[in-house]
């Protein structure tokens, strides 16, 4: 394979959590790798639950996969580092955190205390998560 780098367009799949997190089917990211998605597995992982979450507009390079069963398992081919700022985080960033904020006050709320039940410590966690 030779090398993928710059900015390549990526379609995303409906109902995916990365398409929620963007708010939009068409996205460009960056990248720097010579890694490909072995499409000659894309079938048995698609029957026993990956899901193709993002592809390249030809559907041939596969760009993010998900496991839909799981609270928040998103991998991705690009590097959404690049294009996170502290002030304003990646889509894919923030939408983990908030993932992450959920599960941490379902925990809470089922140990029958406040967020860091258990521990002694508050969250230190700004839970207000933005969209872009």
């Amino acid at each position: 394979a030779t090398m993928r780098l710059g900015g390549w367009p990526c379609v995303l799949a409906e109902g995916s959590f990365a398409r929620s997190a963007y708010g939009t089917e068409r996205i460009r990211e960056r990248h720097r790798h010579r890694y490909e998605f072995n499409n000659d597995y894309r079938d048995v992982l698609t029957r026993h639950g990956m899901r193709i979450a993002g592809t390249t507009p030809d559907g041939q390079l596969v760009e993010v996969i998900e496991l839909p069963d799981h609270p928040w398992f998103v991998a991705v081919q690009f590097h959404p580092e690049f294009r996170s700022r502290p002030t304003q985080p990646h889509p894919l960033f923030a939408a983990f955190i908030g993932k992450a904020l959920e599960h941490q006050d379902r925990a809470a709320s089922t140990a029958g205390g406040a967020k860091g039940a258990g521990s002694g410590q508050e969250s230190t966690l700004d839970t207000t998560v933005t969209d872009k």
